[in-house]
Order: C-alpha cells, then sequence, then structure tokens
C-alpha cells in the first residue's frame, strides 16, 4: 500500500485539478480523509479477518462500490456550503480521491492486489507497472531507512505526478480564463 501521506497528496492534486468550488481547505480536507480510509481495513487483522477474504486488506473498502458509497454519504450528508452548491462536483471529487486509494496500492509491488470491483467480483487486480514498494502497516516501521526509502520512491512516483496534474490543471484553468 502507498502511504497515508501520499494518499492525502493525491486527494490535494485531484481536488486543486478540478479547481472551485472543490478548492477549498475544508473541503480537500475531507478529500484527503476519504482517500486514506479504505486503510482501516487493516483493523481487521486484530479481529482474525484474512487478509484475503472479502472483507481483509485491500478488499471491500478499496473498491469502486466502497468509493462511490462514501462519496455519496459524505457529499450529500453535509448541510453547509460549499457541499450544497456543488453537490454533484463534491461527490466527483470526493469519489476520484477515495479510488485513488485503489488505484495506488495497486502501483505496489506488495500484497494480493486490490479488489475493485468488490462485491461483486472479489478477484484482486495488480497494475502491470508496479514501482511502489508497499508501505509498512504500522506507524513506527514507516520512521525507519527501509520507510524513507519508500517514502523517496512515492515522491517520485506519486508526489511529482500529483503535483504536475495540480500544476497542469491551474495553468490550463488560468489560460481558459484569460481569453
Amino acid at each position: 500500500m502507498a502511504s497515508a501521506i501520499s494518499h492525502a497528496v493525491v486527494a490535494g492534486a485531484i481536488g486543486a485539478a478540478m479547481g472551485r468550488p472543490v478548492a477549498s481547505p475544508r473541503v480537500w480536507a475531507v478529500g484527503a480523509a476519504c482517500a486514506v480510509l479504505p486503510d482501516l481495513d487493516v483493523l481487521g487483522y486484530w479481529f482474525g479477518v484474512p487478509y484475503g477474504h472479502p472483507l481483509g486488506h485491500r478488499g471491500l473498502t478499496h473498491s469502486l462500490v466502497f468509493a462511490a458509497g462514501l462519496a455519496a454519504a459524505v457529499a450529500f450528508g453535509f448541510r453547509q456550503e460549499p457541499w450544497q452548491q456543488a453537490r454533484s462536483r463534491s461527490f466527483l471529487y470526493l469519489f476520484l480521491a477515495t479510488a485513488s486509494h485503489g488505484f495506488l496500492d495497486a502501483l505496489t509491488y506488495g500484497g494480493l492486489g486490490i479488489a475493485f470491483f468488490a462485491p461483486f467480483n472479489n478477484q484482486r487486480y495488480l497494475f502491470p507497472f508496479r514501482p511502489i514498494p508497499a508501505s509498512p502497516l504500522d506507524v513506527v516501521s514507516f520512521f525507519t531507512r527501509d520507510g524513507m526509502s519508500i517514502l523517496m520512491h512515492e515522491v517520485v512516483w506519486i508526489w511529482l505526478p500529483a503535483l504536475l496534474l495540480a500544476t497542469a490543471a491551474y495553468v490550463w484553468r488560468r489560460s481558459t480564463l484569460a481569453r
């Protein structure tokens, strides 16, 4: 899995690319939380849920159905601004932020793969190109030499492309507004 930090970075880049009204810090914070949330399935380890089980790590919570359900619950559940003005854009942002979690994890070379289509199909998938080592599940292991090496891989393969996406979207929006 990619680190929680990298999942949040991607959510921020998606929000920046979408522009207003999604580009508020409050909405970005919720998007970052949604992007990180699928990894709560690791709590299943403590309750004896096997890794390969549909409710195990990288199972249902990493699926597109989960992303859609979480995005709908959040986007349509809030009653205050900016959510009411742009529910469909907020839903799209939160869906993309949450779904990005599984896609990033499918780029790692650790684990059994992602159940993108759970609960309808529990087959797990990995992308053929997997340049990112899997991040440790516990916080302590993340702050070791190996953890820092993994973070450097994520900077190259996740953070820089996310920054490029956000910058390109900003430049494109500025150029279309200037016309």
